[in-house]
């Protein structure tokens, strides 16, 4: 569709747009004009469909002339007819290159929305609203190139630059040029210049163009659409440009619920068992009662009058029970029949008594009898 060879386009329409209050926008556009493409900028926008899409598609570049079949007649059209119909400077810097750079830097300060030297990398929102403006003209109506029209290029810049600092260009080379490139099989040139082109066509004699169609008024710069364009353009980007921080913007969005402060939380508690570690127990020593031992001290009996000597004392006093008295007389009928404990010696009276202990091995297994006393029996008798 012939839409598509002007769906970026920009007109402008001269006089409604120099009529207008604000100055910047004004001495932007008067700067287009003194650069000698008001003619080219501002020519009477009428499309005619059909037409463009027989051009295009038949359209090929001879000997630097463009050649195309439209509605199955011959058009050539030739760089000096295209300069002479939209009144285009012919002298005058043919290539951007050829630019100073010293104009270059310049127009960097010059456009600066900061007052600071614009980045040829960054995006336009660094400039001031007139030349963020004069950017998209560039871009739509002249260059022609596809893509995001937001991002600073060099080739952008300097079609900027010549027309702010009044830089003398051919720009009927420069645009025929472009043209060419539309036409040029794989060529990556973007399809514009539909206004041009239409132009051209109408003032062929006895070509058969179809009925026409009013350009788009929402791609006609006048008082109106530029204000609408500084209106929806011109917002605090002061701060972006700068490399000062914005004010981040409260979300919209429901805050997630507190669950913490709404439900308690349940501390869970695990239940062990009692398990005992080896190695948590120790090895306690648990000290043994201590039983005395009753020792009877030796005496030695008279050699000589034996009448003084007490009467001796019953072994068996009468409140003894029967019963153990019959185990002390078995005990000792068993003493007299085993032999006898060699004492070797009777100075330390606990060694004696351990060492009957240690060769006594018929101990006696009655309960009544504790081997204190057959210990203390023993060593009465050895003695």
């Amino acid at each position: 569709m012939a839409s598509s060879f002007y769906s970026n386009s920009q007109h402008v329409d001269f006089d409604s747009v120099l009529a207008m209050d604000d100055q910047g926008m004004v001495f932007m556009f008067q700067a287009l004009m003194a650069s000698g493409l008001a003619g080219f900028l501002g020519c009477p926008a009428v499309i005619y469909e059909a037409a463009l899409v027989d051009f295009f598609e038949n359209a090929s570049v001879r000997e630097g002339v463009i050649i195309s079949t439209v509605a199955g007649q011959l058009v050539e059209i030739s760089e000096e007819w295209f300069a002479e119909s939209f009144e285009l400077p012919v002298d005058g810097l043919e290539d951007l290159s050829e630019i100073p750079k010293d104009v270059i830097f310049d127009s960097r300060s010059i456009v600066s929305l900061s007052g600071e030297p614009v980045s040829l990398s960054g995006r336009k929102n660094q400039m001031k609203i007139e030349f963020r403006l004069l950017c998209d003209i560039m871009a739509k109506a002249i260059s022609v190139k596809a893509g995001s029209f937001n991002a600073i290029t060099v080739e952008k810049f300097s079609l900027m630059a010549a027309v702010v600092c009044g830089v003398r260009m051919n720009w009927a080379r420069i645009l025929f040029s472009t043209l060419k490139k539309m036409v040029s099989p794989g060529s990556k040139q973007a399809k514009g210049f539909a206004v041009q082109i239409s132009l051209l066509l109408e003032n062929i004699p006895n070509l058969e163009l179809g009925e026409s169609s009013a350009f788009p008024a929402s791609k006609i710069l006048t008082d109106k659409t530029v204000h609408r364009f500084v209106s929806h353009n011109d917002k605090p980007d002061a701060e972006e440009a700068t490399g000062a921080l914005k004010p981040k913007v409260a979300s919209k969005k429901r805050p997630p619920a507190d669950v913490g402060a709404a439900v308690a939380k349940k501390k869970r508690t695990i239940k062990k068992k009692s398990v005992t570690s080896h190695s948590t127990l120790g090895m306690v020593t648990v000290a043994q009662e201590a039983m005395p031992l009753q020792m009877i001290e030796g005496s030695t009996a008279p050699t000589a009058d034996t009448a003084d000597q007490p009467a001796a004392v019953d072994a068996f006093p009468a409140d003894r029970p029967a019963e153990e008295i019959e185990n002390v007389e078995r005990v000792d009928e068993q003493l007299t029949e085993e032999p006898s404990v060699e004492v070797t010696s009777i100075d330390d009276p606990e060694t004696v008594i351990q060492q009957v202990l240690n060769q006594l091995d018929f101990v006696t297994k009655d309960p009544i009898i504790a081997k204190e006393d057959t210990a203390k029996t023993l060593f009465d008798k050895s003695f």
